[in-house]
């Protein structure tokens, strides 16, 4: 590749490596995995970087990428680890109350992959069904049977917290 090309793709990670930081954290509830997952999609997006258009599905095909690095890390067995209620030397718990952005993701953490996939793109990204599936690579209905059954696994695991759904919510 030539600096130009070199020179594109670094304002591509400039520009797109924050937010998709942040998609990452949602869907893995790991910042350090997160940060693994974003590289590992712009090695592959720099393996094909003379070949990819930047069109408007540029974004999608980042998405499609993060979810699928992070599916595959979820059916590593290294990756079976259980993370600690709280670090052993650190703070003990209870004694600074979480925020709101804690307590959700701590609940997105507890839902199946495809279930945390779903809601953070639909309802984080703001992405409509049809880009969900698209970026998923799955149909529609998926789509929406796995966000009616996220957000339903969600509820009780939010109940008595500030994100509590209200009645006139449902």
């Amino acid at each position: 590749m030539d600096k130009s090309y070199e020179a594109e793709f670094a304002e591509v990670v400039a520009a797109k490596g924050a937010a998709l930081r942040r998609t990452a954290y949602l869907m893995c509830g790991d910042w350090h995995l997160a940060e693994d997952l974003v590289q590992g999609v712009f090695v592959k997006l720099h393996l094909h970087w003379a070949r990819i258009k930047r069109g408007e599905t540029f974004d999608a095909y980042l998405r499609t990428t993060l979810f699928h690095a992070f599916v595959d890390t979820r059916r590593m067995k290294w990756r079976k680890e259980t993370p600690a209620e709280f670090v052993p030397d650190g703070e003990a718990p209870g004694t600074a109350p979480p925020d709101d952005r804690d307590v959700l993701v701590a609940a997105l953490r507890r839902l199946p992959p495809r279930q945390r996939a779903v809601l953070v793109l639909r309802y984080w990204e703001d992405l409509s069904v049809e880009e969900t599936a698209a970026a998923l690579g799955c149909a529609v209905g998926t789509v929406k049977s796995q966000a009616a059954r996220g957000l339903a696994a969600l509820r009780p695991l939010l109940a008595g917290t500030a994100l509590a759904p209200s009645n006139a919510d449902r």
